[in-house]
Order: C-alpha cells, then sequence, then structure tokens
C-alpha cells in the first residue's frame, strides 16, 4: 500500500524507521522530547535519511505502567499534527489503544504499529476501518511483566505461531494480507538467548509467516548483556547498528531505530560493498 508516496511493499532496500518517543519514562529518551521537540526531532530524522517516523507516547519498556488514552492523545497529537503540516513523510502511530490509532489516522498518521498485535478491544475493527499498514509484533505478557522469568519450549516457533494466528485474526477482521507486517519483539519478554535466536531465525520468521518482517533491536539491553561497555542506552550504538545490518542482510523490510543519521549511512556502506 502506497503511504505518501512510501510503497512498504515494493521497497527494493531496507527502510529505515525513525523512533520519536514523547514520554516521560522511555528506556531510551524519556522525558527529553516535548512536543515543540519532539516535531523539531522528526524532523531532523527525516534530514538524516528516516523513510518513517514511528511516534509513541506509551512507554513500553520492561516494567512500564499503562497509560489512559486521554493522556496518550496529549502527548501523542501535537506531534502528529505539528509534523503532518511540514512533510508529507510516512508516520506510523505506536499504540496498542484503538482509539489513538483511529485519532492518530485523521491527524495524519498512516501506518499502525501495535506491540499487542490488535488484541485490544476493537482493535482488529479499528484496523479494517482504517485501511492502512498494521505491524503485528509478539510481546509476552504486557510490558510491567513482560520481563519477569520469561519461557518458551521453542522461542522461534512460539513466535512465528503466535504472528500466524494474530494475521489470521486480522485477515478474517477484513484487513488485506498486503497491509499486515510482522515483529519478532526483540527485547519483549524474551532472555539474550531468546533475542539472538530470533534474529538468527528472521529469515524463516518470514517465510513462515510470508509477512515481511519489521525489525527493532535499536538501543536494547540484549546489547549491553552482550557487552557490559553498555550499561547506558546511548552506549549501544554500536551493537544497534551490528543488528540493523545483520537484519538488512536476513531480508527485513525494515528497522525501528533511535540512531537514524549512524544507521542510514551503516545500510548504504553495506549495500555499496554488496553491490556488483
Amino acid at each position: 500500500m502506497d503511504t505518501y508516496g512510501l510503497s512498504l511493499n515494493d521497497s527494493a532496500r531496507t527502510l529505515v524507521m525513525g523512533v520519536v518517543n514523547v514520554t516521560p519514562d522511555s528506556f531510551s529518551d524519556g522525558g527529553r522530547l516535548t512536543s515543540v521537540a519532539a516535531v523539531a526531532h522528526a524532523l531532523k530524522l527525516l534530514e538524516d535519511g528516516a523513510d518513517i517516523l514511528d511516534i509513541g507516547g506509551e512507554s513500553t519498556r520492561p516494567g512500564a505502567a499503562p497509560v489512559s488514552v486521554e493522556e496518550e492523545l496529549a502527548r501523542v497529537m501535537p506531534v502528529i499534527e505539528g509534523v503532518r503540516q511540514r512533510t508529507d513523510a510516512a508516520i506510523s502511530i505506536d499504540t496498542m489503544k484503538p482509539e489513538v490509532a483511529r485519532a492518530s489516522f485523521a491527524a495524519g498518521a498512516n501506518i499502525w504499529n501495535d506491540v499487542n498485535a490488535l488484541r485490544a478491544d476493537g482493535a482488529l475493527a479499528v484496523a479494517a476501518e482504517l485501511c492502512g499498514p498494521v505491524i503485528l509484533m509478539h510481546m509476552a505478557g504486557e510490558p510491567r511483566t513482560m520481563q519477569e522469568n520469561p519461557y518458551y519450549d521453542d522461542v522461534v516457533a512460539e513466535v512465528i505461531g503466535f504472528l500466524n494466528a494474530r494475521a489470521e485474526a486480522a485477515l478474517a477482521a477484513g484487513i488485506a494480507r498486503a497491509d499486515l507486517f510482522a515483529d519478532p519483539g526483540i527485547g519483549f519478554g524474551k532472555t539474550l538467548a531468546h533475542n539472538l535466536a530470533l534474529m538468527r531465525a528472521l529469515p524463516r520468521i518470514e517465510s513462515e509467516t510470508g509477512l515481511p518482517v519489521v525489525f527493532g533491536a535499536s538501543r536494547k539491553r540484549f546489547v549491553y548483556a552482550i557487552d557490559e561497555a553498555g550499561k547506558e542506552a546511548g552506549d549501544r550504538i554500536g551493537g544497534s547498528l551490528a543488528a540493523a545490518l545483520y537484519a538488512a542482510n536476513a531480508g527485513v523490510r525494515a528497522v525501528r531505530v533511535h540512531d537514524v543519521r549512524e544507521t542510514v549511512q551503516a545500510l548504504r556502506v553495506w549495500a555499496a560493498i554488496k553491490a556488483p
């Protein structure tokens, strides 16, 4: 589906989603961006090469508490409206709430990035009504509890099974298959071993779900689990770039990142090396 001139289904390269967090408690940049600053930050990400802006108003870091619909709307609506007034770039709304998705689309968003995979009451119907791309992500439990001893018999098979079930529910609700994208949910109810297994299985996830994959590993704690120098989120850029390049090589459709300029440069160099 074309999204303000951007085709998510026909891109010949890995797209870059730039993260715009408008939350007081995001693990990476919580509390840093007011509405005005968030609009400026979003425009800068576009200058840096982002193809899509992913705007979110509710933290989904481990241990995060939910916020009300009203609070989330108060955070994201001024940003979506401010960005849309200045650019026709693709905007993704990162929300679990169908009410927020509907209002965001009315304000100019055109992709729904749902870490809850349309499991909220009314989410499937709203997604069908909006007729836009939807990213279905796997999450074990909820943000507040997801990292409390996550366990799988076979994490890859179970994540694929979950994504297939959610895709079937979406299709049954009238959502077009061409509008569905899968995200294995790196860091969402997974140990380091689980995360690494899912990264290694990215081609299998795409093959067995039949859906293009969106990949988000930027600045996540698994980097610190591998390299103790990455204790703070801002110290995980190198690991984030490594993960993004690995995912691009595995054929994902898009990578969701905080460090857009660095990621775009890394992808361009990688593509140039690969080119004949």
